[in-house]
């Protein structure tokens, strides 16, 4: 479940990200995908903007499809790319009967 603090924190952190270099990761439905690379341009109340680089395109996203994993991004850190919302851990949970 995505908590109000998760969003928030989410926006600060892409807002200190304004012109850093990221990764874009999505899917395009029946097993295809897509992997560009961007600029982070802008960010809104509820939206962010980049900018791809192959092509000049201009992209919105929103803060929930990052959260919801719709999108994953990966943030350059000055050596490689690392994940912005770091992958999901599995939990074993024990069934009490």
């Amino acid at each position: 479940m995505i908590c109000q603090n998760d969003i928030a924190s989410l926006k600060t952190d892409i807002n200190e990200m304004i012109g850093q270099k990221i990764i874009v990761k999505g899917s395009l439905g029946r097993c295809k995908s897509f992997e560009k690379e961007a600029t982070i341009e802008k960010a809104y109340p509820n939206i962010f903007v980049i900018k791809y680089e192959e092509n000049e395109r201009n992209v919105t996203y929103s803060y929930t499809d990052v959260l919801t994993r719709t999108v994953e991004v990966d943030v350059f850190d000055g050596n490689g790319y690392s994940p912005l919302i770091p992958p999901a851990t599995t939990e074993n949970k024990k069934q009490v009967v």
